[in-house]
């Protein structure tokens, strides 16, 4: 049988029930709390047959580790993923291989170097989702690993958004170069502009942390260095943000082509 964790907040617990509500063991509520908000989950739960047990809030805090968690937390089985970025390509590129040309779908990889606070994470994450990246890559020894409060912050995407903790970056980032895949990464220092970078192919885009930025190493890996037209006073943005505006762009490029 799989391993079991701890979801919790509503986004998150929202998701799990629509897309996968068997792997739900069960689900902690707060019944004090009788929002519509709240209604509305419990009506949902019921429908998808899911067992509610009612709980007050310091006893699900314990359970999720968290005072954020709305009322609502679940125990649940942990969904079968895709086991390592390489099956992952694999299977994008056989997937293309059966299909003509324009109707290809061009790799889309998210790469965070040195992010470290788990809600930057998370946020990223949710970003990751909606512009449909296909896998998130990240260091191990200096990155924040998916948890219980990522997974509040990612709103479901944690579940839906392959995340990989590589040993070496560097070395990862020139494997994503040999199977065609353009790495940018995002400096102030850049002569260009991200909205001078052609994101219409295979492309893994690089942010580091707010502050440091990525690695010296990670920056002299990639393919290309872009910046972010900042027009005000302060000089960075929050790397969820700079996410937003990275994949974003990449998806309305593939729009118009």
């Amino acid at each position: 049988m799989s391993s079991s964790k701890v979801l919790f907040g509503f986004h998150a617990l929202g998701v799990r029930l629509k897309t996968a509500p068997k792997s739900i063991i069960e689900i902690y509520f707060e019944p004090t709390r009788r929002d519509a908000r709240m209604r509305q989950f419990i009506e949902k739960v019921n429908e998808a047959g899911v067992r509610l047990i009612e709980s007050d809030g310091l006893r699900i805090a314990k359970l999720c580790g968290s005072h954020g968690h709305q009322g609502v937390a679940a125990r649940v089985h942990e969904l079968a993923q895709v086991h390592s970025l390489d099956e992952l390509l694999e299977g994008l590129e056989a997937a293309n291989a059966e299909l003509p040309l324009e109707q290809r779908t061009q790799a889309l990889i998210l790469v965070l170097d040195g992010v470290t606070d788990p809600h930057n994470l998370g946020a990223c994450l949710r970003v990751a989702d909606g512009a449909g990246v296909h896998a998130v890559i990240a260091p191990k020894d200096h990155a924040a690993g998916i948890n219980a409060t990522v997974a509040k912050v990612a709103s479901g995407a944690a579940e839906t958004v392959p995340y990989f903790m590589v040993t070496n970056l560097a070395r990862t980032l020139n494997e994503l170069k040999e199977r065609n895949i353009w790495v940018i990464g995002t400096s102030d220092a850049a002569t260009h502009t991200l909205y001078q970078a052609d994101l219409k192919g295979p492309v893994a885009l690089v942010l580091g942390a707010e502050g440091d930025g990525m690695r010296q190493l990670t920056a002299k890996t990639c393919d290309q260095l872009v910046s972010i037209p900042m027009k005000g006073a302060v000089e960075s943005l929050n790397v969820s943000v700079a996410s937003g505006v990275c994949l974003y762009e990449a998806v309305r490029q593939r729009s118009l082509a």
